[in-house]
């Protein structure tokens, strides 16, 4: 399979009548070059896929391969279409590595955005400075996951929210909470909906607690707001698993795999 790289911005590829313009390329530069040339082994004939991130995709083959410049020559140009509906991942703040970890396979597995939560129970804390340090390393590892998987839409990585922002979402989207004392099986909610055509284009949005799970009074607050509590299994899952796992449940069930 060709090489995936992500570039900020991709240059004018195709002209109105949606044909790819003669001699069009693209040029990785800067710690993408670097990364190509050095990690990646690059050659000059070599095919990859260069993506802007927002959905389109240029195929192509390596031009020129230089250790600060690689000149990638268009030889076709398509687009990723949004889904619908969105599927994201509210993830609550993990010691360790265990929330990086989550959202780093829940890319690899096709969410749309992750929001990191910052729950009662969470261990790692950020507050002042460690906010914009934090967010800046889940955008870093969400844009590598999704050059991993070859994906043509990098997810969006949203602000630090708190169980208030979670409550006022509650009421303007679906919103599933992985517990696992919850009388209903997350499937069963999913499958339901499904069954019944159901076209809500509402962003479905899974929200997985810390190591220690949903404190008592978030739980009630996000279920009085309109959130539903969903369990997967008769096991427990670790906050850094039960995200991948519930994207995977509910990629099938919404035929997007």
């Amino acid at each position: 399979m060709a090489l995936h790289f992500i570039v900020d911005e991709l240059p004018a590829l195709v002209d109105a009548q949606g044909q790819i313009l003669p001699g069009a390329t693209v040029t990785l530069g800067g710690a993408e070059a670097r990364h190509a040339v050095t990690v990646r082994r690059v050659r000059v004939g070599e095919p990859v896929t260069v993506g802007d991130g927002r959905g389109t995709l240029a195929d192509g083959e390596c031009e020129r391969v230089a250790p600060t410049e690689v000149v990638v020559r268009v030889t076709g140009v398509r687009r990723v279409e949004a889904g619908s509906p969105r599927l994201v991942l509210v993830q609550a703040l993990a010691k360790g590595d265990r929330d990086e970890l989550a959202i780093q396979a829940a890319t690899e597995l096709g969410v749309d955005a992750v929001l990191p939560w910052a729950a009662s129970r969470s261990v790692a804390r950020w507050e002042g400075a460690k906010v914009a340090k934090g967010l800046a390393r889940w955008t870093t590892i969400v844009r590598e996951a999704s050059k991993q998987a070859h994906r043509g839409r990098v997810p969006e990585v949203g602000p630090l929210v708190t169980t208030a922002d979670l409550a006022r979402l509650a009421a303007e989207t679906r919103m599933l909470l992985l517990e696992p004392t919850a009388p209903s099986r997350l499937s069963e909610l999913v499958r339901d909906d499904a069954a019944a055509g159901a076209a809500d284009a509402r962003d479905l949005l899974l929200v997985v607690g810390p190591e220690g799970g949903f404190a008592p009074e978030e739980l009630e607050r996000l279920a009085a707001a309109g959130a539903v509590p969903a369990r997967m299994g008769e096991t427990v899952l670790r906050t850094s698993t039960a995200g991948p796992a519930a994207l995977a449940v509910v990629s099938v069930l919404l035929g997007r795999w």
